[in-house]
């Protein structure tokens, strides 16, 4: 038997905490899928008893809505929306009306345009979210609870619209547009970043593999418009998000009050 003295001290686990347990399951998530996440799972990443994970969160579902709203304050560190004020407290101010309530059709706190500027560069900041933290589009289809970040951000973006001179079911109908908008995009898009780990296959042996079946289709003179689109492909239709968004908007700007 070998001498205490001669034995290396233990390392001292560190103690476990809620942001920690939230960091280790975000980062297996990125790394592995939501798939891979499972109290056992992140209780191993951390070192600890799964048991004792319980003592900072009752089940799963708690755990997958804790990470929704951690990434969800990644979009809440980002730089002020366009014609947004700092608060003193340097967070973003919510355009609020001289008397401190939020202003339906009061003065905006934006320059004319401002709130389409707004709307664009929030809705790149998710975009950008998603590719970073593809398993966001699974929790977002499984109606995880919204937590106390993902509601700051809602109000982040409710603040762009004021001074439009909208009420509350317009100003929520145009989020609705918008994120609806936003969110069938970034699903198609991680469906399609997902498809080589998922299939097996990357992209160029995808094609290959599919070429015979376009060929077939080309010749056959079904499809006249579509025939040269397989063919040639179309250039820029990877990057379609703004210019969509954009049509999206141009829609809402032509239904406000006094167009």
């Amino acid at each position: 038997m070998s001498s205490v003295w001669s034995r290396p001290a233990p390392q001292r686990r560190p103690a476990l905490t809620r942001e920690a347990i939230v960091a280790a399951a975000v980062s297996i998530a990125d790394a592995e899928g939501l798939g891979a996440v499972s109290i056992r799972r992140v209780a191993a990443e951390l070192g600890a008893r799964a048991m004792s994970l319980y003592t900072y969160i009752e089940r799963k579902e708690d755990l997958l809505a804790l990470m929704l709203d951690e990434v969800a304050g990644e979009l809440l560190a980002a730089e002020p929306q366009p014609g947004e004020r700092q608060s003193e407290e340097g967070q973003p101010g919510e355009g609020r009306a001289d008397d401190g309530q939020p202003g339906e059709g009061q003065p905006g706190e934006r320059p004319p345009g401002g709130w389409r500027e707004a709307l664009l560069l929030t809705a790149g900041r998710e975009r950008d979210l998603v590719r970073r933290h593809p398993w966001r589009v699974e929790l977002i289809s499984q109606r995880v609870a919204v937590g106390p970040n993902g509601l700051r951000h809602v109000e982040r973006k409710l603040s762009a619209l004021d001074g439009l001179g909208v009420d509350r079911l317009g100003a929520w109908r145009i989020l609705a547009a918008v994120d609806d908008y936003v969110t069938g995009f970034v699903v198609r898009e991680a469906a399609e970043r997902a498809a080589p780990r998922r299939e097996g296959v990357n992209d160029a042996e995808r094609a290959a593999m599919a070429e015979p079946y376009i060929r077939d289709l080309v010749a056959s003179g079904e499809f006249p418009r579509l025939a040269p689109m397989l063919e040639q492909g179309v250039r820029g239709a990877d990057d379609n998000f703004e210019r969509g968004l954009r049509w999206v908007l141009d829609g809402i700007e032509g239904d406000l009050p006094g167009r």
